[in-house]
């Protein structure tokens, strides 16, 4: 019989063979997922986003009136939650740093709408994950 090296990494204190180690990008994209959906407010505008948009009647904004159905601009998350402009971008900035948000300029306005394939995909690697990681330890 032949000895075999495994190699072994300390992840949280706790010895790991390196085969069963998680590929670090996918565990970056669920704690972004994470981040992203730990606040209520970004939630709440998940869910805006998801619904559709509402018209902000923003007579200077650049937008033809064929894509005012488009994404909600900034301007409607200000209202709707009564925050600055850089409140907005700052919650808008964790949703897409976790791949759930897209941003389309226009003129001087942002206009953010849902990446719902992307959502959809994240959700599933979530739930997988968890699965995954619930059958190793006997379950939850």
């Amino acid at each position: 019989m032949t000895k075999q090296a495994l190699d072994v990494v300390s992840e949280n204190g706790h010895a790991v063979s390196e085969g069963a180690k998680f590929d670090e990008e996918r565990i970056e994209r669920l704690v972004a997922l994470g981040r992203a959906t730990s606040d209520p407010i970004r939630v709440r505008m998940l869910g805006m986003m998801a619904e559709g948009r509402g018209c902000c009647e923003l007579p200077d904004c650049g937008v033809p009136a064929e894509d005012q159905d488009a994404g909600i601009c900034v301007c409607e998350f200000q209202d709707a939650f009564g925050m600055g402009q850089s409140k907005v971008s700052y919650h808008m900035k964790k949703l897409k740093d976790a791949g759930l948000v897209r941003e389309e300029r226009r003129g001087k306005w942002s206009f953010y709408s849902l990446d719902r394939q992307a959502a959809a995909k994240l959700v599933n690697e979530a739930a997988l994950h968890l699965s995954v990681s619930a059958e190793g330890t006997g379950g939850i």
